[in-house]
């Protein structure tokens, strides 16, 4: 069975938009159909803006996780083990799963 080439996709993006957005904060929830995750950006004294909303399907984002692993990978081999950065010092209105076993 032949398989037809792949097809060249063409996209198009805004002029504000190709600068892309700084996140130091992200904030993920679910239902069945889809992952919604919430992109801040948070400055002294704690005060916070959303600066994207990106939706996806769970199949896709399983598919965005691989690459994010794989590239992760790419990166730690050409530049060097990626520290994790720790989180904030104060609490800021809700905590992650591992926080809330620690206390």
């Amino acid at each position: 069975m032949a398989y037809p080439s792949p097809k060249e996709i063409k996209i198009k993006a805004k002029e504000e938009q190709l600068g892309g957005v700084y996140s130091n904060l992200m904030q993920i929830a679910h239902t069945k159909e889809e992952f919604i995750l919430d992109f801040f950006m948070v400055t002294p004294p704690y005060q916070g803006v959303l600066v994207s909303r990106v939706i996806m399907s769970p199949g896709h984002i399983k598919r965005m996780l691989r690459a994010l692993k794989e590239n992760i990978a790419k990166y730690e081999e050409k530049f060097g083990k990626i520290e994790e950065a720790g989180g904030p010092e104060a609490p800021i209105g809700f905590r992650c799963e591992e926080d809330k076993k620690g206390n």
